[in-house]
């Protein structure tokens, strides 16, 4: 079986949890009180993702930026 590496952004919401999204399967995300479950978690939701989406072209990692703007 061949492995695939995807980018996954970890984000922390007003309330504490870790929230995990994969950019590059659209709708692909979870949620978990600590980073360790939150792995587990994202693990198994990129794997049920898999399943149904087959052909995945995951685009080039190149890195993550932030931009603070005055609201």
């Amino acid at each position: 079986m061949k492995k695939q590496r995807f980018v996954v952004v970890i984000e922390q919401d007003e309330d504490g949890m870790y929230v995990a999204s994969v950019p590059a399967l659209p709708g692909c995300h979870t949620q978990a009180p600590t980073l360790a479950e939150l792995e587990k978690r994202i693990r198994e939701a990129i794997e049920l993702c898999l399943m149904v989406e087959k052909d995945i072209r995951v685009p080039t990692f190149i890195g993550v930026h932030q931009i603070e703007v005055q609201v």
